[in-house]
């Protein structure tokens, strides 16, 4: 029987509706999750989830109590790069910014020598002041930061931003992006040797589910004497499948397509001749 991995995810928020979407996607399932309960088994995978606070799953990775987690980017940073990163997982983006009130001309990061910037996030504050070589006075909060310029305990402050929306609301601007962050998958330093073939299924489930969002199937129709001009757009995973329709001198072609080149590839494909081009979401692609 295969050893269980103990998988850490957010307890509550986004990040951990993400995360259970992840799962679902990858043919995991949770039953009857009670409010409260911090761990649950999965029933087809070998696999316990463990619901902790976001700030508390780098301590639990790193005591080798969880085997992998799936925390922001950011959060790896402020850790000090000491779980290693064995997937980015391309939801959750956000970035870590400074920002400041509306009325502040901010010319450039020298602007905040000898100021007082408010952060959840000290150590990566920290790491940037050195790297451009700053001085400013690091006050620690732990929550909403927005605040501290309106109450004079800070100058200027260092978040995580999505949308920018929270920043509106408090007359405050986003004036340096520090790092661009998304949801990763982590796992201990300490995590067990016996557990890699296990991870490394898991992975290979992750990027099947991830390659399959990127990718469209696509169905046309085409004159025989163009097909081999359709091919080169169609390169498809090896080659495009190619079936002689009944009638004569057409064929139809099947393919995949990059979500990224979408556009560009149908344009190309109608100049060509192709005719009746049908395209259909991939639920799941193996490599």
């Amino acid at each position: 029987m295969s050893k269980r991995i103990r998988l850490a995810v957010q307890k509550s928020g986004r990040l951990q509706e993400a995360s259970l979407k992840l799962l679902r996607e990858c043919g995991i399932y949770i039953e009857n999750i009670r409010e409260g309960q911090l761990m649950v088994p999965t029933q087809n995978f070998p696999m316990d989830i463990l619901f902790l606070r976001n700030a508390d799953i780098p301590r639990y990775l790193e005591d080798g109590v969880a085997d992998l987690g799936i925390i922001g980017e950011n959060l790896v940073h402020e850790e000090g790069g000491r779980l290693p990163i064995l997937k980015r997982l391309g939801f959750s983006k956000c970035r870590l910014s400074l920002a400041v009130p509306n009325e502040i001309e901010f010319n450039d990061r020298n602007w905040l020598n000898g100021k007082n910037i408010a952060t959840s996030y000290p150590n990566s504050v920290q790491k940037y002041l050195d790297q451009h070589k700053l001085k400013a006075e690091i006050h620690y909060i732990s929550g909403s930061v927005e605040i501290a310029p309106r109450i004079g305990l800070a100058d200027a402050i260092c978040d995580i931003v999505s949308t920018g929306s929270t920043l509106f609301q408090n007359s405050m601007k986003e004036v340096e992006v520090m790092l661009k962050s998304e949801a990763c998958l982590v796992s201990s330093p300490l995590m067990d040797a016996e557990l890699k073939p296990t991870v490394d299924k898991f992975l290979f489930r992750i990027n099947a589910s991830q390659l399959s969002k990127n990718s469209k199937y696509v169905l046309l129709n085409a004159p025989n004497h163009k097909l081999a001009e359709i091919a080169q757009i169609l390169p498809g995973m090896k080659s495009p499948t190619i079936i002689p329709l009944a009638e004569a001198g057409w064929s139809s072609v099947h393919s995949v397509i990059n979500e990224n080149a979408f556009w560009e590839i149908i344009d190309q494909l109608k100049a060509a001749g192709a005719e009746g081009i049908l395209i259909v979401p991939i639920e799941k692609m193996i490599p």
